[in-house]
């Protein structure tokens, strides 16, 4: 016969427990009060450093000063990196748990590779010159890649493995041809050595225009693959008995992660670390649920990403550091402690 417990005994059974969905709230919260201050931060500083109340007038009440002309250059810099580095944190973090491998990124499955061939390409053989030229040939570059190493991984059968496979070789025969067209190219070559260091120098409201559709469809579609990732993270088979339906969803990650990282590398170039480094650090303290990586991955890179740019204002100043080397500067040594300190973080 079952008895039923006393409601006292009830109520401190359900608070003895730490509120663990309360705690990671809230570190949400702060995290995005975080990203709050640096972006008005990074729209502040640089070689003129700007006042809040200037900060203020140029954003609400421009009248077309030069303090006005600089802080909408530094809003559309700001917002950049705001939406490359939720992109970038979405598809490493997405790209993680499609492969399981907790040290994937974007340059795993040759998306990276892909955008930057294809930008070399249109440079060398197409004559483009302009920004807003090569965000449509890094996107197309990056999302036939895509295609191609779904293809090659088996569709139907794809398995983490083979997709890292695919997208391996793949990166390895593009850097080659990359390498090959710059050789022989002095134009591409001294064009190509910008973009691929990763700047968010030049950015302009054409070009957020352009690639913010492909990053809120490439979020939308991450976030809601919480859900069947956490299932799969479980084995093919569990996640089969859970009722996840594998193809489609490993498809469907890909759309994002060629989404998401087609679009960032496109308007920035190949910034490197990001989408390795925060999903794994976020692991750490929220543990292997997607519902809480990818939304804390999307806070965090940006906080990330804009903190290198403004880093990258000050070691320079009047000049600057481009982010991508920042990014590598900060994020290798920081990467290498976290490794040697304690295990890589299973997914």
């Amino acid at each position: 016969m079952l008895v039923d417990s006393p409601p006292e005994q009830r109520a401190v059974t359900a608070v003895a427990p730490p509120n663990r969905r309360a705690i990671r709230g809230a570190g949400l919260l702060g995290a995005v009060v975080v990203l709050l201050l640096l972006l008005v931060a990074s729209i502040a500083i640089g070689a003129k450093p700007l006042s809040v109340g200037q900060v203020w007038h140029g954003l609400f009440d421009d009248t077309g000063t030069f303090g006005d002309v600089v802080v909408g250059e530094r809003l559309a810099r700001t917002l950049l990196g705001l939406l490359a580095g939720v992109a970038l944190g979405l598809s490493g973090a997405v790209l993680q748990a499609l492969t399981r491998n907790p040290l994937a990124d974007p340059g795993l499955l040759g998306i990276n590779m892909g955008a930057s061939a294809a930008v070399v390409t249109a440079i060398s053989f197409f004559g483009v010159t302009s920004l807003s030229g090569y965000v449509w040939f890094a996107f197309l570059g990056a999302a036939a890649v895509g295609v191609l190493v779904y293809v090659l991984g088996g569709t139907r059968n794809a398995t983490p493995v083979r997709l890292a496979l695919a997208g391996t070789a793949i990166s390895a025969a593009l850097y080659g041809y990359l390498q090959a067209v710059m050789v022989m190219d002095d134009a591409a070559l001294g064009k190509m050595r910008f973009w691929t260091v990763g700047s968010l120098v030049s950015a302009d409201m054409t070009t957020l225009r352009q690639v913010l559709p492909f990053i809120a469809v490439g979020s939308v579609l991450a976030l809601a693959l919480a859900r069947p990732l956490n299932a799969m993270a479980m084995g093919d088979d569990t996640a089969r008995a859970l009722g996840a339906r594998l193809n489609r969803t490993r498809a469907l990650s890909m759309a994002a992660a060629t989404l998401l990282c087609g679009a960032a590398t496109a308007a920035c170039g190949p910034i490197v670390f990001v989408g390795l480094m925060v999903p794994h650090v976020v692991r750490s303290f929220t543990g292997p649920d997607l519902r809480w990586i990818l939304p804390f991955s999307a806070v965090l890179s940006p906080v990330l990403l804009l903190a290198a740019d403004i880093a990258g204002r000050l070691v320079a100043r009047p000049a600057e550091v481009q982010v991508g080397i920042v990014t590598a500067v900060i994020g290798g040594p920081v990467f290498i402690c976290l490794v040697r300190r304690r295990k890589v973080t299973q997914l």
